[in-house]
Parts: C-alpha cells; sequence; structure tokens
C-alpha cells in the first residue's frame, strides 16, 4: 500500500506538471518530460526540451534541455544544459531531482545520466525553481536561501541582467560566455568573452583554447571600460563593476523592467546586445564588437578572403573550395577553404609536370605570422624564395620589404583600392598549382561552348513565341498609359519627348536614388523613369569654391530651414523615424524658388519608435559622417545632425551682406549639432525652433571637429 501511494502521487505530480504548463518549480517526485515546462512566474522565461530543427532531411534532430523567452515565437534561448551531449530521443528523457537531490537528465531508454547540476548535496530535500531574471536555481527546500547550484554560474553563450561575468576567487569559478559552434549545434564554438585573465579590469574576446584576444573593452574607469565610451551614455541600464576578495565580476541591471535585453557571445565572434520590439516581435541589435565582421579573428577560417562591404563576407580564394557547406549554411565559415589541387611543390621533368604558379589579390589586410626576408630585395627574389620551399603558401613584395608564409593564410581582408595602388592594403600573392590554371583555363572552354549552343538553341526558337512576347510586352505598355491617362497624376511620355529633352540624351539633367515618381516612358524596349526637374540643381553648385552661383543670404537662411524642416519631419512625424545617413549638399534640391528638398535617400535607416537606437553597417560620405560610425556606437537620428561647412553660412562673397542675428543663431546651432557627444546635440525639431527664433541656446564648447580646423589654419 505505501508503494502504491507513492506511486499514485508521483504519477499526480506528473499530471499536475503536464497539464497545468505554468509551474515554476520542481519538487522531489516530480518531472518534466516530452512537452512539459516549467514557466517563471512573471511569464518572460521557459525551460523544457526543444530542438534547433535540421538543415537536412532525413537527420535526426538534437534534442536540448534549456531555458528561452517565453513569449518570443522564435524560441530565443538564453541556456543550455548539455550543449555537448545533445539528446537524440526526448520522450525517453525527463528532468527530476535525483536520490541525492541534484536536478538530473536522465535516459530513461539506457537508464543513465545524461546531465546533472553536480552540487554539494547527499539528501532530496531540494527543489529547483525558475526565477523571473531567468535564473534557474537548485535550493534546499527547508531554506531558501540555501542556494545549491544556479544557472547564472555556469553560463553559455547568453549574459542576461543580474548574471555575473566573471571570477569566483574561492571556488576558481570562471563565468564566461562561449559560442555555439553554429545555428543548430549547441556545442561550445570558438569564441569566448571573459574577465582578461591577466588581472587587467577589462573584458576580452579570444579565439577559445587560445592566447589570442582580439577586441578589448578597456579599462574600467568606475563608469564604463574607456574602450567602449558609449557605455556611458544614456542606457537602458546600469553597470557595475566588482573587485574584492572573495569576487570580481561585472553586471548589469535594467531601469525599466519591462524592457527585455539579452547580451550574446555570436556564431560570428561578435558580442552583440539585442533589445527585444514587442511591436515588430523582433530583436534589435543595440550593439555589437567588434563593429566589423572581418575584425573577428578567423572569423572566415584559413584560405579565405573577408570583405565587410559584400554579402557573404566570407569567400574562398581563387583556386579553394569550402571545406564544410554545410558548417557555412549555419554561419560557421571557421573551417575555412581548402586546395582543389595540391600542390606540384617542384619541377619534375620527367613527367612533364610544371613548377607551381601565383596569383595576386590587391589591396587586402595581409595575414599574421609573416616571415620577413631580409635577403630578398625585390619582388622576382622574393618569389623565388617562396617556391624554392614546399611549406612557402604566399609572399608580399612591398616597401616594407619581403615577406612570406608557411601555413595557412588567415585574417585576409580586402580594403577599398585606390586605382592600381597598394595605398590601402598590400598585394599577396598566393601560391598555386600549375594544374590549377589549365583546369580554370579548361572550365573557361567549356562555358563558352555550353554558350554557344545556348545561344544557337536560342535563335532557333518559334518566330511565334518571339512575337508572342513582344505582343504581351506591348499590352502591358498601353495598359500603363490607359492607367495613367485615368487620372492619377503620373505622366506618359514618348521616347521622341525624352530624346528632345535632352538632346538625344547627350546632357544628363540630374540623377538620384529617390523622389516622386512623376511620369514614364515604355515604348519600344527603351523604358524611363521622369522625376521632377530642379532647376536650381543641388545646394553644393552654390557654396563650394569654383561656381559662379552665389547666393544672398536670406535664401541660404531660408534653405537651412526648409532642410531643418525636412529632417525634423523624417525624424520625429513619420510613424517610423527615418534617418537620411546621408545629409550633405549634394543630396538637397532646389526647385525654380530656391525650396530645398532631400533627395537620395538610398542609405536611409528606419528607426521603430519602440527604441531610440539601432546599430547598422557604416553609411554615408566621408566628411559628412557623425563619431558614431566611426566608433562603433548604436546611432540615433543625431546622424543626421552633422553638417559639413560651417563656414559657408557667412561666405566672404556676401561682402557683410548678412543678417548678424540671424548668422550668429546659424553658427550656435551648428556647433551644438557637432558636439562630439551626440547626447549634448539638439533634436531636429528643436533646431527649427531655434533658425525660427523660438527657442534661444546658450554658448557650445568648441567641438573637436572645429579645433582641428581652427589648428588647420592656423598651421598654414
Amino acid at each position: 500500500m505505501p508503494l502504491f501511494l507513492t506511486l499514485c502521487r508521483f504519477l499526480t505530480s506528473i499530471c499536475i506538471l503536464s497539464c497545468c504548463g505554468a509551474m515554476d518549480t520542481i519538487a522531489p517526485g516530480q518531472a518534466l518530460v516530452g512537452k512539459d515546462r516549467l514557466v517563471s512566474s512573471n511569464g518572460q522565461f521557459a525551460l523544457g526540451f526543444f530542438n534547433t530543427g535540421s538543415k537536412s532531411p532525413n537527420t535526426t534532430l538534437n534534442w536540448y534541455l534549456g531555458i528561452w523567452f517565453n513569449r518570443d515565437p522564435k524560441l530565443t534561448q538564453v541556456w543550455v544544459a548539455n550543449g555537448d551531449n545533445p539528446l537524440r530521443d526526448h520522450t525517453s528523457s525527463e528532468l527530476t531531482i535525483s536520490n541525492n537531490g541534484n536536478l538530473v537528465i536522465l535516459n530513461q531508454a539506457t537508464n543513465s545520466t545524461v546531465w546533472s547540476t553536480q552540487a554539494h548535496t547527499t539528501t532530496n530535500n531540494t527543489v529547483a525553481i525558475l526565477l523571473n531574471n531567468g535564473n534557474l536555481i537548485l535550493q534546499k527546500s527547508s531554506n531558501s536561501s540555501d542556494v545549491l547550484w544556479q544557472s547564472f554560474d555556469y553560463p553559455t553563450d547568453t549574459f542576461l541582467p543580474g548574471a555575473k561575468l566573471g571570477w569566483d576567487k574561492a571556488s576558481g569559478l570562471n563565468r564566461r560566455l562561449v559560442s555555439r559552434k553554429n545555428l543548430i549545434d549547441l556545442t561550445p564554438g570558438r569564441y569566448s568573452e571573459e574577465l582578461d585573465p591577466s588581472g587587467t579590469n577589462q573584458y576580452i574576446i579570444t579565439l577559445l583554447n587560445s592566447s589570442i584576444p582580439y577586441w578589448f573593452g578597456g579599462i574600467w574607469n568606475g563608469k564604463y571600460f574607456t574602450l567602449v565610451p558609449e557605455m556611458e551614455g544614456a542606457q537602458p541600464f546600469n553597470l557595475t563593476f566588482v573587485s574584492n576578495d572573495q569576487e570580481k565580476y561585472f553586471t548589469y541591471n535594467l531601469l525599466d523592467e519591462t524592457t527585455v535585453v539579452r547580451h550574446v557571445m555570436d556564431v560570428s565572434g561578435q558580442v552583440k546586445t539585442f533589445i527585444w520590439l514587442e511591436s515588430s516581435q523582433d530583436w534589435l541589435v543595440y550593439y555589437a564588437q567588434p563593429r566589423a565582421r572581418c575584425d573577428v579573428y578567423a572569423g572566415c577560417g584559413p584560405f579565405t578572403v573577408c570583405n565587410d562591404n559584400e554579402l557573404p563576407h566570407c569567400n574562398c580564394m581563387k583556386g579553394f573550395l569550402i571545406r564544410s557547406p554545410k558548417d557555412w549554411d549555419l554561419g560557421d565559415q571557421t573551417d575555412g577553404c581548402m586546395r582543389n589541387i595540391p600542390l606540384n611543390c617542384v619541377d619534375n621533368k620527367s613527367t612533364g609536370s610544371s613548377i607551381d604558379k601565383f596569383y595576386s589579390i590587391q589591396c587586402v589586410t595581409l595575414p599574421h605570422n609573416a616571415y620577413n626576408i631580409e635577403a630578398a630585395t625585390n619582388a622576382g627574389k622574393c618569389e623565388t624564395v617562396c617556391l624554392s620551399n614546399c611549406s612557402c603558401t604566399a609572399y608580399s613584395y612591398g616597401n616594407g620589404g619581403c615577406f612570406v608564409w608557411y601555413s595557412e593564410l588567415l585574417n585576409v581582408k580586402q580594403q577599398q583600392c585606390n586605382g592600381t595602388s597598394d595605398i590601402n592594403g598590400g598585394t599577396l600573392y598566393v601560391r598555386l598549382a600549375a594544374k590549377e590554371e589549365q583546369s580554370r583555363k579548361n572550365n573557361i572552354r567549356g562555358m563558352m561552348i555550353a554558350i554557344s549552343l545556348g545561344v544557337s538553341s536560342a535563335i532557333m526558337f518559334p518566330l511565334a513565341l518571339v512575337l508572342m512576347i513582344w505582343w504581351n510586352k506591348k499590352k502591358r505598355c498601353n495598359f500603363a498609359l490607359n492607367n495613367a491617362q485615368g487620372g492619377n497624376g503620373i505622366i506618359p511620355f514618348t521616347y521622341t519627348d525624352l530624346q528632345r529633352a535632352t538632346k538625344s540624351f547627350s546632357e544628363k539633367l540630374g540623377e538620384g536614388g529617390f523622389g516622386s515618381l512623376i511620369g514614364f516612358s515604355c515604348n519600344s524596349n527603351k523604358k524611363y523613369l521622369v522625376y521632377e526637374y530642379m532647376p536650381n540643381h543641388s545646394l553644393d553648385k552654390h557654396l563650394f569654391p569654383g561656381n559662379a552661383n552665389i547666393l544672398n543670404w536670406d535664401t541660404r537662411y531660408q534653405i537651412a530651414l526648409g532642410v531643418a524642416k525636412g529632417l525634423a519631419y523624417l525624424h520625429e512625424s513619420c510613424r517610423d523615424c527615418i534617418m537620411h545617413c546621408d545629409v550633405k549638399p549634394e543630396n538637397i534640391l532646389l526647385d525654380e524658388s530656391f525650396i530645398p528638398k532631400i533627395a537620395d535617400f538610398g542609405m536611409a535607416k528606419f528607426l521603430h519608435r519602440d527604441f531610440s537606437r539601432a546599430l547598422t553597417t557604416m553609411r554615408g560620405t566621408i566628411g559628412y559622417l557623425a563619431p558614431e560610425w566611426i566608433s562603433g556606437v548604436a546611432i540615433t537620428p543625431k546622424v543626421d545632425l552633422l553638417i559639413g561647412n560651417v563656414g559657408s553660412m557667412v561666405d566672404h562673397k556676401l561682402h557683410g551682406d548678412v543678417n548678424l542675428k540671424e548668422a550668429e543663431r546659424a553658427c550656435k546651432v551648428a556647433c551644438w549639432c557637432v558636439q562630439d557627444n551626440e547626447a549634448d546635440r539638439p533634436m531636429m525639431g528643436e533646431v527649427v525652433q531655434i533658425l525660427e527664433g523660438l527657442k534661444e541656446l546658450g554658448m557650445p564648447p568648441v567641438p573637436k571637429l572645429l579645433q582641428a580646423i581652427a589648428e588647420d589654419s592656423h598651421s598654414v
């Protein structure tokens, strides 16, 4: 009878846990199985078994026990128990309290323990609770303050508010973040973020199991880490660094408990902070370091070229192919590429094989671990040195002399070239087998044959098919013309109209990436879009030296006010905030009355109203970029406030015909708009009020930009 009652209680507890689905506690005799889950009392986090899916059909799924955001439909995990030991059949597994009081995953089919908390306990008077902050704890059932184990002490790839990142000096426990292998394999990956083991009060990101840090947070100065100055500004959380005899760690807490934040050591090798946007049901990247994907050490693996301005960022060098396409598809490119054809190494006249060849990759950051060959005083000698050693994989010759590499080529990053020069990077000569060049020629020959056959086949298509296509095009064009003439404001032009207006297309009237569509032409095979003509061209034509058009002060001031109003509308009045990201005189167009219109939205960025800043790739024109673009800080609409040439507001060509009150007002607001700290810059709506004289400004501190201009002018 006692055994029967015990069994009944056990089955009842399982039923309650399974049916209710909202419990946050596991007690002895209870078990989490199948689709059961624990949910924190605030509903924020859930714990249970999950799988990460599979990219290949007929592949056994990996199942894990973990914690995720309960309200995120994407099931974003924040902690995983058995990342290095996935389950193959979750239906035969359960999470329960063992006889010794530890929380364990049991495989019922093999009667084995898959994972355990391994806490120092011998009796099962314990309970496991999922707390509101996402921390899973094991504590004595009789004493809630006696915590025996907690998931916050063993983070995987995610750092949650309230957790600690750093050292427990008494136990030697190192709380650090480790990336996952890829998007579906939660095995520990290659990168980690941790407190600098050298003892310096800073955080570093390293290639795991190596002594190669490639990002440093800088020393903690009491407020923030010095190489991450954006921490000093307005943040949705408080930062704390603790160092005493027992512990040394970094933590953060939310200022608003409704904000949902996670900090992740990403598969890419970057650390990223995300903020949840409830309106779009998605995560916004708030912060990332290193900012550039190609600054991650060995992020693309050996024999690759990384390019931050292209997607995908990683590409194999010529003569190499992806070593593990499956891993690349899942976000892990660290295995890099391998040779198509092995090197010949030496010339073998008896078999007729030729020596290896080199091909050049221009304007790249050269790989690490180079050897300087001082005896090679020209490019030819440098090449000979490399060819004479079977282990040599590449060489480079430049102003620094001859450098050779004897191993895998890592961290080759594409730079911007200035013509054919190497001002922005070196030229790398990569060694290939001679057969590789012959294979490439054969491939080209085969491709040409295939193209020739394809062209011949196309010519043989029935004439009826060609006529059908032509007829369909004509019908579509006529339909468009009829709709346009029906009164929607779009004007149909003939090809002859546009040809005459542009003098047989010999005069380019203008260009740009955005504007109102006022007309079109689809006659014959030529299709054109027609935009509003701006007879006074762009603002730069009237401001910069060498241009004859001189604007009087009133016109200039009204243009400045008009641009400010336009940007204020984009920032503050649209449904979503629109950051233009490329405000410059070339993109300010002037109509017949010199009324300004902001053009070319090709670089624009949308920002949801839920949050005030976002991280995005660098965009804009050098010379007009806010410091945020350079430092890696999340941007705000205030990046549009930087203006290029304050001196043009009091141009000497005006010969003193200037409203001094307006000039003073304009110069003050310009100085405030280029302040180094974005928190000091006014919003664009305030700029409009200031220019209209509705709001007064105090005297601004001199920004570094203007200090540099002043120093340059004095040194000339």
